[in-house]
């Protein structure tokens, strides 16, 4: 007996029923997280890869990784560097095993304002899931979303066909030109966004319709529908599930582990507040920006500047933390032979 489409919302949790309207996406690379909340698609980045690698279930990926840069030789600085690729490999590889979709693999934070490095490294992650039996249509890479950053998007997706995602975007600039460069996909920081607010501003609290990052991701998911883009716009780093509510029928959002459970438990009814249509019934204005334009405009919004370069610290710090930690396992052992 078929259940009507009222009483199935009913019983759906507020997850299950984002299902419908949003695709969602696991942040984590916690294997347990993504087999509980059966996500379609997965998201890494250096600091959760770096906090996976230090739990013990995932040693072995660990020792893997260690084995292969040894394998290949070279100075020690290249062996770390060899063993960091293929420790992001193993765990997108493992990923992928548990969902239908695709998994994000970013290219080092220290690369951000080079935009030939950042190329060359986007293409060797490919090579190493080539390697592991993979297709690069389940990959998306990372790159910060500096204008170097944004152009090296750009060749990857025009020349090489490698599907791209724009990761540390926190203005309007920055998405304009995204979507320009036709990248696959950008991943709006809406909690990072909100902690500039509430450290530099007045305000404390904010209702979700008026949440920073709700609103700049809102003006993002409207202006691209309003002038067909196809690049998919993916709400990041949650504060809390009011957010995510609030960005109900956005074309991806990427949820920790801890906010996906707080949704599977609450039972309220959920409301899309993003569409399609309404978006292209607005009345907007299409930009373009060259370079100067797009420095100009992004550095007119102090707090995009702000967290762009804090977020490129922080992710190249644990990117040297996770160095350090293969670093030990490379000089401990005898090498490979």
């Amino acid at each position: 007996m078929s259940v009507s489409p009222v009483k199935r919302q009913k019983m759906e949790s507020v997850l299950d029923q984002l299902k419908h309207h949003t695709t969602v996406v696991a942040d984590t690379g916690d294997f347990n997280a993504i087999d509980e909340y059966k996500p379609l698609d997965a998201t890494t980045n250096p600091s959760l890869i770096l906090a996976a690698a230090q739990m013990p279930a995932y040693q072995k990926l660990v020792d893997d990784a260690v084995a292969y840069g040894k394998k290949l030789g070279g100075s020690e600085e290249e062996q770390i560097k060899n063993a960091s690729d293929k420790l992001f490999v193993l765990f997108g590889a493992e990923i992928l095993k548990r969902i239908p979709g695709r998994v994000s693999t970013e290219v080092d934070a220290r690369l951000s304002f080079d935009k030939e490095g950042m190329i060359q490294r986007a293409r060797r992650l490919i090579d190493l899931y080539k390697e592991a039996g993979i297709g690069k249509d389940r990959i998306l890479i990372k790159l910060s979303s500096t204008w170097e950053g944004i152009q090296a998007g750009r060749v990857l997706e025009a020349e090489y066909g490698i599907h791209c995602n724009m990761t540390l975007l926190f203005s309007f600039a920055q998405a304009v030109a995204c979507a320009e460069a036709g990248v696959t996909l950008i991943s709006p920081f809406v909690g990072r966004i909100l902690d500039w607010y509430v450290a530099n501003g007045d305000k404390k609290t904010y209702e979700p319709a008026e949440d920073p990052g709700v609103k700049s991701v809102t003006k993002i998911y409207n202006y691209y529908k309003k002038f067909g883009y196809k690049t998919i716009v993916m709400g990041a780093s949650f504060r809390n599930t009011g957010e995510i509510k609030a960005l109900t029928g956005c074309d991806y959002l990427t949820i920790s582990p801890k906010l996906l459970a707080e949704l599977s438990k609450e039972n309220v009814k959920l409301t899309p507040t993003l569409s399609v249509k309404e978006a292209q019934a607005l009345e907007l204005e299409k930009i373009h920006l060259d370079e100067k334009a797009f420095r100009w405009h992004h550095n007119e919004d102090q707090m995009a500047v702000e967290k762009l370069s804090d977020g490129i610290r922080r992710f190249a710090a644990d990117a040297i933390k996770l160095e350090r930690m293969l670093k030990v396992d490379v000089t401990s052992h005898s090498p490979l032979v």
